[in-house]
Protein backbone atom coordinates (compact mmCIF):
# COMPACT_ATOMS: atom_id res chain seq x y z
CA UNK A 1 0.00 0.00 0.00
CA UNK A 2 2.45 2.44 0.66
CA UNK A 3 4.72 1.42 -2.80
CA UNK A 4 1.56 2.44 -3.89
CA UNK A 5 0.90 5.88 -2.55
CA UNK A 6 5.01 7.10 -3.27
CA UNK A 7 4.32 6.17 -7.10
CA UNK A 8 0.72 8.32 -7.19
CA UNK A 9 2.46 10.90 -5.74
CA UNK A 10 4.92 10.90 -8.12
CA UNK A 11 2.43 10.50 -10.69
CA UNK A 12 0.58 13.62 -9.47
CA UNK A 13 3.95 15.63 -9.26
CA UNK A 14 5.10 14.92 -12.58
CA UNK A 15 1.78 16.09 -13.53
CA UNK A 16 1.43 18.91 -12.38
CA UNK A 17 5.04 19.72 -13.42
CA UNK A 18 4.24 18.90 -16.99
CA UNK A 19 1.20 20.67 -17.10
CA UNK A 20 3.41 23.72 -16.04
CA UNK A 21 5.63 23.38 -18.81
CA UNK A 22 2.86 22.85 -21.39
CA UNK A 23 1.25 26.06 -19.99
CA UNK A 24 4.40 27.98 -20.88
CA UNK A 25 4.72 26.78 -24.19
CA UNK A 26 0.81 27.47 -25.43
CA UNK A 27 0.56 23.37 -25.63
CA UNK A 28 -1.96 21.07 -25.39
CA UNK A 29 -2.54 21.03 -21.84
CA UNK A 30 -4.03 17.98 -18.92
CA UNK A 31 -7.09 18.32 -18.21
CA UNK A 32 -8.28 19.67 -14.46
CA UNK A 33 -10.07 16.22 -14.30
CA UNK A 34 -6.98 13.85 -14.43
CA UNK A 35 -5.06 16.25 -11.85
CA UNK A 36 -7.91 16.02 -9.38
CA UNK A 37 -8.61 12.18 -10.10
CA UNK A 38 -4.67 11.36 -9.51
CA UNK A 39 -5.15 13.50 -6.26
CA UNK A 40 -8.04 11.86 -5.37
CA UNK A 41 -6.54 8.16 -5.89
CA UNK A 42 -4.17 9.23 -2.97
CA UNK A 43 -1.83 11.52 -4.86
CA UNK A 44 -3.02 14.71 -3.28
CA UNK A 45 0.36 15.64 -1.67
CA UNK A 46 2.48 15.20 -4.49
CA UNK A 47 -0.33 17.41 -6.51
CA UNK A 48 0.09 20.02 -3.36
CA UNK A 49 3.78 19.64 -3.55
CA UNK A 50 4.07 20.27 -7.41
CA UNK A 51 1.24 22.86 -7.14
CA UNK A 52 4.09 25.12 -4.70
CA UNK A 53 7.25 24.05 -6.23
CA UNK A 54 6.57 25.07 -9.70
CA UNK A 55 4.01 27.83 -8.99
CA UNK A 56 1.28 26.21 -11.30
CA UNK A 57 -2.94 26.20 -10.40
CA UNK A 58 -2.25 28.68 -7.61
CA UNK A 59 -4.80 30.81 -8.73
CA UNK A 60 -7.30 28.50 -8.57
CA UNK A 61 -8.71 28.42 -4.96
CA UNK A 62 -10.21 25.10 -4.96
CA UNK A 63 -6.97 23.48 -6.24
CA UNK A 64 -5.39 26.20 -3.12
CA UNK A 65 -7.85 24.51 -0.28
CA UNK A 66 -9.15 21.48 -1.66
CA UNK A 67 -5.14 19.54 -2.52
CA UNK A 68 -3.81 20.04 1.06
CA UNK A 69 -7.45 19.15 2.56
CA UNK A 70 -7.67 15.97 0.20
CA UNK A 71 -3.43 14.97 1.15
CA UNK A 72 -4.59 15.64 4.87
CA UNK A 73 -7.34 13.16 5.19
CA UNK A 74 -5.51 10.83 3.09
CA UNK A 75 -2.67 10.71 5.18
CA UNK A 76 -4.70 10.94 8.60
CA UNK A 77 -6.44 7.85 7.28
CA UNK A 78 -2.67 5.93 6.46
CA UNK A 79 -1.76 6.60 9.72
CA UNK A 80 -4.57 4.99 11.18
CA UNK A 81 -5.12 1.87 9.31
CA UNK A 82 -1.60 1.17 8.34
CA UNK A 83 1.25 2.40 10.84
Amino acid sequence: MLMYVAIINMISLLTMWIDKRKARKNKWRIPEGRIWLFAISGGALGATIGMHAFRHKTKHKLFLIGLPFIAIIQWLLIITFYI
